[in-house]
């Protein structure tokens, strides 16, 4: 009955520490940017967010620019804000996938497991598993949250929910860095 046991939590904590890896790499301030400071906003975005979509589906930023994002979730699932590229997302996926199989994020965002995490600036964090990177954040049905972004050279960097399913139905922008 142990090696029942050990088996799955072995597989989720490899496919957990893997994806964070990969992923880590579309993280960098010099990939997609960095954090940003109330101070250093030049301008607000507002994007709503729909099962399942965004709203809008572009959006124009100038490197070094500093956006604040308000995020307004219209829907009735949980859903995330989260800037990479096409890479970093495939990554990120795999990381809530194994996150909503094992029960530490449910769809809707309500639930017990929920109550068990810690919450702050968009993060939440559950024993072995946690969902805390700066440039992405998760948004409750019916909750508005904010995050604000400095924008690096690069290219190539889209918004997306990765919730299981989200981005391959169309729950994806594009950045034009120009």
């Amino acid at each position: 009955m142990k090696a029942k046991f050990v088996t799955p939590v072995i597989a989720a904590m490899a496919l957990f520490f893997g994806a964070t890896a990969m992923a880590s790499s579309g993280h960098g301030k010099d990939d997609i940017g960095q954090p940003g400071t109330a101070a250093e906003v030049t301008r607000t975005v507002e994007v709503k967010m729909g099962d399942i979509f965004f709203g809008p589906k572009n959006i124009n930023v100038k490197p070094g620019e500093t956006v604040r994002f308000v995020l307004r979730n219209e829907g009735s699932l949980l859903h995330e804000f989260n800037i990479g590229n096409a890479a970093a997302h495939a990554a990120h996926q795999k990381e809530m996938a194994a996150m909503m199989q094992n029960g530490t994020l449910p769809p809707s965002g309500h639930g017990p497991a929920m109550a068990d995490m810690e919450h702050g600036s968009g993060g939440m964090k559950m024993v072995g598993m946690e969902h805390n990177d700066p440039n992405s954040i998760l948004i409750e049905p019916g909750a508005t949250k904010e995050l604000i972004w400095t924008f690096s050279k690069s290219t190539g960097l889209e918004y997306a929910c990765n919730m299981p399913g989200h981005y391959q139905s169309g729950m994806v922008g594009q950045f034009d860095v120009k």
